[in-house]
């Protein structure tokens, strides 16, 4: 977690130091939470960027972590002289085409792309083609076109391995770093399942991740997900949903734990506004309302202000920190390769193959956070103060 990727074409700009989707119910998010801005950029003094304008579309506002994401890209860019036009799409697919074709219209000499739908821009990356405009994908892989140019993101497929080692160490059968617990319950221990979003391609890579560590646990019987719900097109919630992950949750208990959740042991959740809504069904029986008094384990990721309090309270177990200002950092580093007729550094050029071609990536490494790592991972390194994490907002 320690290690220093320093992205190539940015020497004087940018060192990082490697560190590790909203609504009401178990802990709400007013989208204003996370302290950000660009942590590696500087101004480029000598060169006047003043006339290059470049576009970042990202998915929603409706989620804190994308505001904080948008914000970091635009500071990020602007540090370095360059216009930004930052768009949100509200989660509408018709809504995020019409504002790169206009990006592109408006003469935008980059796009960073947070895609909603990673296959609803084919004509709208060959029109950037065409133009002469580098695209790059935004911590969400853009499928089935050649003109996806890089992609920065997390290594998507262990973040579903971490949420699944999270998962085994509040069920007690693993330590925090995923080995065999020495007085590890026998179970079975009844889990269910979570995953993101059928047309995000992170969802797939978090859930292979997850079941790849679940499974022997499972093929042993001392995992059982007892719905018999395992496959990804199941267990999959659309646009990362709260209400409707609390709606499955909330059949689930009626259908498979006789309406008030007795024998589930835990729940792997992809994502923390999924696991506000499964946590709102679980109280909602009369479990809990803190892991201490009979809550499930639930796991999470993205770690948002709200989720983080409800950690920090005893109620949701953990989370998966993804820094933005780190991923923005590495946007902006390789935007401004392109800008200045370099190429862009990438740590993988094997894995993200989007249907058309392997986009080379760069890809950066997460944190889990339990209730004892709030302070040293998000307060001390200043991504939340102590009164955000407390107040949950």
């Amino acid at each position: 977690m320690n290690k220093k990727i320093i992205a190539a074409g940015v020497a004087g700009m940018l060192a990082l130091a490697m560190a590790g989707c909203s609504g009401g119910g178990a802990g709400t998010d007013d989208g204003a939470g996370a302290a950000t801005g660009s942590t590696g950029a500087t101004t480029d003094a000598a060169v006047d960027n003043s006339d290059v304008t470049i576009g970042v579309a990202m998915p929603t506002q409706t989620s804190q972590r994308w505001i904080a994401d948008g914000k970091a890209v635009q500071e990020g860019l602007e540090a370095l002289g360059y216009k930004v036009d930052l768009q949100y799409a509200g989660d509408d697919i018709p809504t995020q085409t019409q504002q790169i074709d206009q990006m592109i219209t408006k003469g935008d000499k980059l796009l960073i792309i947070a895609s909603i739908d990673g296959t609803a821009l084919t004509s709208q990356l060959q029109a950037a083609a065409d133009a002469g405009i580098k695209v790059i994908s935004y911590d969400r892989l853009i499928r089935g076109s050649e003109n996806v140019d890089f992609y920065v993101s997390f290594d998507n497929y262990k973040v579903g391995v971490a949420q699944a080692t999270s998962l085994l160490y509040g069920l007690g059968l693993t330590d925090k770093e995923g080995k065999a617990a020495a007085n590890a319950p026998a179970g079975p221990l009844n889990i269910e399942l979570f995953a993101g979003s059928s047309d995000d391609n992170n969802a797939g890579f978090f859930f292979d991740g997850a079941m790849d560590t679940l499974q022997p646990y499972i093929d042993k019987g001392t995992l059982v997900v007892k719905s018999g719900q395992t496959d990804f097109a199941t267990v999959a919630t659309l646009r990362w949903d709260q209400a409707e992950a609390q709606k499955r949750m909330e059949n689930l208990l009626t259908s498979t734990y006789g309406g008030n959740g007795a024998g589930l042991a835990g729940v792997l959740s992809p994502f923390d506004g999924i696991s506000r809504g499964v946590i709102t069904a679980l109280q909602g029986v009369g479990m809990g309302p803190s892991i201490e008094q009979g809550l499930p384990i639930v796991t999470g990721q993205d770690a948002e202000i709200a989720s983080v309090k409800l950690i920090n309270d005893g109620v949701q177990f953990s989370t998966i920190f993804k820094d933005t200002r780190k991923l923005a950092d590495e946007a902006v580093a390789a935007a401004k390769a392109y800008l200045v007729g370099d190429e862009p550094e990438a740590n993988d050029t094997e894995t993200y193959d989007n249907g058309v071609k392997v986009v080379p990536s760069m890809l950066l490494v997460v944190d889990t956070v339990n209730k004892d790592d709030i302070k040293s991972l998000l307060v001390d390194s200043g991504y939340y103060t102590q009164a955000q994490v407390d107040a949950g907002q």
